[in-house]
């Protein structure tokens, strides 16, 4: 079982003609789907067959009973928490050649609490691995609870991953985001957030850096593959061709791939292969989840 620290929020996805212009209007295909970091790896590890638990937190509204409906007919279980009063957060997804821009209101996600956490660690079948969205982490009023899943793993001697997330957010936390993170057992991150905590361009360069904070360090290059550094040395892996639908949630997917290979007892090479096609797949569709 792996547990999933994280957001669930409503995706309203628009897949633009080209770009919006100011003052008129710009077409594109909307759709309206679950997402949230945490949420869709959850997702993708379950379309792989891997036992998942999400705890997560969204309102006690339509819009948080849909999002959990989803996930559990996808097979996923949830300890999901709902707010009464709170709204389920939601997430605008732009995407466009390639590129996605995502405006953000976190909603009822900003309410997970370190309680949440403690109660689906106890009540789940057993664990054998944390992954933390670096979502609840980034934001101070849901801090505290990213923190406690970290702490709680390493107490339960389980395993721990956190996804960093997003670069911008990262700017704003700073160096105490290395901190929060350090000794976790895998560290993921994108070109953009890696730059933030690491410097330079150089990808290999940077998951060394990152290596020296937690163990294993993976920096995704998107289509151009992905590099592993660790204890064992530096693995890189190539990408794998795509016709790019839309990137949102393909991250994701790329995280749960690795997670389902690497806690099965695969090698690095062996994880950042099936993290790179799982990535490759989840570009070829509208929205973030199988």
């Amino acid at each position: 079982m792996i547990v999933v620290v994280g957001d669930l929020v409503t995706d309203v996805v628009a897949a633009l003609d080209g770009p919006p212009t100011t003052g008129t209007d710009t077409a594109a295909r909307i759709s309206f789907a679950g997402g949230g970091q945490g949420a869709n790896t959850a997702a993708w590890l379950a379309r792989l067959g891997t036992p998942v638990t999400l705890v997560a937190a969204v309102g006690d509204d339509h819009a948080g009973a849909a999002r959990v409906a989803e996930l559990t007919a996808a097979g996923v279980r949830c300890a999901v928490r709902a707010h009464a009063g709170a709204a389920t957060g939601t997430v605008i997804v732009l995407t466009q050649a390639g590129e996605r821009t995502m405006i953000n209101d976190r909603g009822a996600s900003l309410l997970l609490s370190p309680a949440d956490v403690d109660a689906a660690l106890t009540g789940a079948p057993p664990a054998r691995h944390v992954h933390v969205s670096a979502y609840p982490l980034l934001d101070p009023a849901s801090r505290e609870a990213g923190l406690r899943a970290l702490a709680a793993a390493r107490e339960h001697g389980l395993s721990t991953s956190v996804d960093v997330a997003s670069a911008g957010p990262l700017r704003r936390a700073g160096a105490a985001f290395l901190d929060w993170v350090r000794h976790a057992d895998l560290v993921l991150a994108n070109a953009d957030e890696a730059a933030v905590l690491a410097g330079g361009t150089d990808p290999v360069a940077q998951a060394r850096t990152l290596a020296t904070v937690a163990t294993n360090a993976v920096v995704k290059r998107g289509p151009a593959g992905a590099v592993w550094a660790g204890p064992e040395g530096v693995t890189e892996a190539p990408g794998r061709p795509a016709t790019v639908v839309d990137p949102t949630g393909a991250g994701d997917a790329f995280a749960a791939g690795l997670l389902a290979a690497w806690t099965g007892g695969a090698s690095p090479a062996e994880a950042l292969a099936r993290a790179v096609a799982l990535g490759a797949e989840a570009v070829r569709q509208l929205g973030a989840r199988p």
